[in-house]
């Protein structure tokens, strides 16, 4: 006993010494090894931030991790480091068991496991991705790389991933390949390259012996992993029916180089034959088509058509509209003013809120408004709001079941309340830059 004494004494404050360095970790903005999977939070939200400041005054990329409940920054995070260089586009698995990370300098893709909060391996690629997807198997994802480089063809492919071994399992050629949208079911994704006025179709099921087949062969050819629908108008996105049965085209036009006025094209999948497009001219305006989605029969378009005054009440000389087109009908049943720029997030929040974003958009900063690239759709009052905020939008994320959205701008994240379109008294203050966000539990 008389030697247990000093024995203890001396492990206890060996304790001491540990729960004070793991304290000076937390508080510094460290996430150590012993911090990770340890949030034991039910219902979280990840944002991405290549730059969480450590303790030592450095920075190095991270998940930062919130309770979607409280709206409550957790101590705790995921740490990026050693991984990537920095931290920003995420996608989230169908069984929210996953999240890929992207780095838009190290051209990878981190995988990590959400129960676990840790990472567990990254996937190099042959340049750099804006968009990926995760199948409905859990363990394939897609991802488009327009700069990858192709022997004997021109740039770009799209990468099919085996996550689960964090390897990039094929290539299949698609010359400037940029956007990837899954139809419902996935045995369809639609491919959206710079430039082309083509939209080319993946068939997941056949990649394998014709993974190598040129992307740009007409569909009614032999079947192929990939072949073409031409006849569109600079396409650069595209939404599925429910059924899978139509795509929705969205037409670009001269905003992206093309020829005409951007329309709605339906493409029928069955026979991979283009419709009458729909033109997107209504309430006084002609709407531009980079990004949208569609909710029961009513899709909502945003896009910048060239030289679109935004009238009076903003200092911003140009716009961009939003239309709203009922594709039962094929006509737009409303069409609103929103800020300009390169539309390419949109979601619809609670109490019908559609949430619009773009980058490059004209910043207005002045004593009588403060303006970016972020606006609110009011679906019920047909009504638009532009938050007095200033910045690119790279991130929206609705919180279910709450009147709340989470929105990355600026390099900030921001909390919305549905009810009144501003921001809640609760905010959340990510230190560094906060680039995506994601709700990665049920």
């Amino acid at each position: 006993m008389l030697f247990g004494v000093p024995r203890l004494r001396k492990n206890l404050i060996a304790l001491a010494v540990l729960m004070l360095t793991s304290a000076w970790l937390v508080s510094c903005g460290g996430y150590s090894s012993t911090s990770q999977g340890s949030s034991h939070l039910t219902f979280r939200v990840f944002v991405s931030n290549p730059l969480h400041a450590s303790g030592s005054g450095t920075t190095f990329p991270a998940l930062e991790i919130v309770d979607a409940t409280k709206d409550v920054l957790s101590p705790y995070g995921v740490s990026l480091s050693g991984v990537m260089l920095d931290a920003g586009l995420m996608t989230v698995s169908p069984k929210k068991d996953l999240t890929l990370v992207v780095s838009p300098s190290s051209d990878r893709i981190a995988v990590v496991n959400n129960a676990t909060e840790a990472v567990v391996g990254a996937v190099i690629l042959p340049g750099s991705i804006e968009s990926v997807l995760m199948a409905a198997d859990d363990t394939t994802g897609f991802v488009a790389i327009p700069n990858a480089s192709v022997p004997g063809q021109p740039a770009g492919s799209v990468g099919e991933l085996n996550v689960a071994t964090t390897t990039l399992k094929a290539i299949i050629p698609v010359p400037a390949a940029h956007y990837l949208v899954p139809s419902p079911s996935g045995n369809q994704i639609l491919i959206f390259s710079d430039n082309s006025n083509s939209v080319t179709l993946l068939f997941p099921g056949l990649i394998g012996a014709n993974s190598q087949s040129n992307s740009q062969v007409p569909c009614s050819t032999a079947p192929v992993a990939a072949c073409a629908v031409s006849g569109f108008d600079r396409p650069v996105w595209g939404v599925f029916n429910s059924s899978g049965t139509t795509a929705y085209i969205f037409n670009c036009g001269v905003e992206c180089g093309g020829a005409g006025n951007a329309s709605i094209m339906p493409l029928d999948l069955a026979t991979q034959t283009p419709g009458t497009p729909i033109p997107l001219v209504g309430g006084g305006l002609t709407g531009g088509a980079t990004f949208g989605m569609l909710a029961g029969n009513l899709l909502y378009v945003a896009g910048t058509p060239p030289s679109t005054a935004c009238g009076t009440g903003t200092a911003a000389q140009n716009c961009g509209v939003l239309s709203v087109v009922d594709v039962t009908s094929g006509l737009v049943t409303a069409a609103q003013l929103i800020p300009d720029g390169y539309h390419n997030r949109m979601q619809m929040g609670a109490n019908g809120q559609v949430f619009v974003g773009s980058r490059t958009c004209t910043n207005v900063v002045s004593a009588g408004e403060t303006r970016g690239c972020l606006a609110i759709f009011d679906t019920i009052q047909s009504k638009v709001t532009i938050p007095p905020q200033n910045g690119d939008v790279t991130g929206i994320e609705p919180i279910p079941n709450r009147h709340v959205v989470y929105v990355c701008q600026g390099g900030g994240l921001q909390i919305y309340d549905t009810t009144t379109d501003k921001l809640q008294a609760t905010q959340v203050n990510v230190v560094g830059q906060a680039i995506d966000v994601k709700v990665v539990d049920f």
